[in-house]
């Protein structure tokens, strides 16, 4: 948006056999770059998995003021990811009124990260582009997962990553939760801020994790000395399996695949 290797050391301590023998037993020992490895192949089969399915993509930015009340400017877009009749992906816009933003400026940056960087997906040929760092093992609403720091290596031109932290289903090895923003080398002149942003993902085809909700609240600092706080929030819903001339959804089947999902926003 516009405007107008993680290591600790740790000291050695000594413990009686048993004692060792007992924390061994209720703390498995983690090799993260095993974890890593498996949990990127999975990442590899679910991107792939994704590209199979129809979904309706609901966003909502607003601008609001230092206390966190909307001030008026805000941007909206609900449109369904879809299939054309040759079976090529597709987006239909169903709602998007005109934009009122007052003191900020979309970019082809705000866009790329809302396709591709919010909803992260990290797989193993993606893997050597970032450095990956071990933090610890951490419940997410009660789910058991492996967090990690990611960071990319280097930024090429015209490409956008994620840095922050995400955090890993310790039985499924799939991304669960994303915390962190956009980052790339920007290609046109100006002042360009991107927001923090948390992501959630459940699962909803009892294999693949998908990207359900995503969520910021940041304010940008912009280098004339003007802050704007905004507040975005993404919803991914109605995922249905996309089979040639026919949809095979959770209970039923729906013929026509270019048939907007029901429960349109406006």
């Amino acid at each position: 948006m516009r405007a107008f290797v993680f290591s600790m050391a740790l000291g050695a301590v000594c413990l009686p056999s048993w004692a060792a023998d007992a924390a061994g037993a209720a703390a498995p020992s983690v090799n993260p770059q095993e974890i890593i490895q498996k949990f990127a192949a999975k990442e590899a089969e679910f991107a792939q998995a994704r590209n199979n399915y129809t979904y309706r993509q609901s966003v909502k930015l607003e601008e609001l003021d230092a206390s966190g009340n909307p001030t008026g400017g805000k941007w909206e877009l609900v449109e369904d990811i879809i299939f054309d009749p040759e079976g090529k992906r597709m987006e239909k816009v169903i709602y998007a009124p005109v934009v009122s933003l007052q003191n900020i400026l979309l970019t082809p940056e705000d866009e790329q990260d809302l396709r591709n960087v919010q909803p992260f997906v990290l797989t193993t040929a993606e893997i050597p582009e970032y450095d990956i760092s071990y933090i610890g093992r951490e419940k997410i609403d009660e789910i058991g997962t492996y967090h990690f720091t990611v960071k990319p290596k280097k930024l090429a031109q015209g490409k956008r990553y994620f840095e922050g932290d995400i955090w890993v289903d310790d039985r499924d090895l799939q991304i669960v939760k994303t915390y962190g923003k956009g980052v790339g080398v920007i290609k046109h002149s100006g002042d360009n801020q991107f927001p923090r942003f948390e992501t959630y993902r459940q699962q909803v085809d009892g294999k693949y994790w998908f990207p359900t909700y995503t969520r910021a609240d940041d304010t940008l600092h912009f280098k004339n000395g003007q802050d704007q706080r905004i507040r975005m929030i993404v919803k991914y819903q109605d995922y249905k399996r996309y089979e040639g001339k026919s949809t095979i959804t959770f209970g039923g089947v729906v013929n026509d695949s270019s048939t907007p999902p029901s429960g349109s926003q406006k």
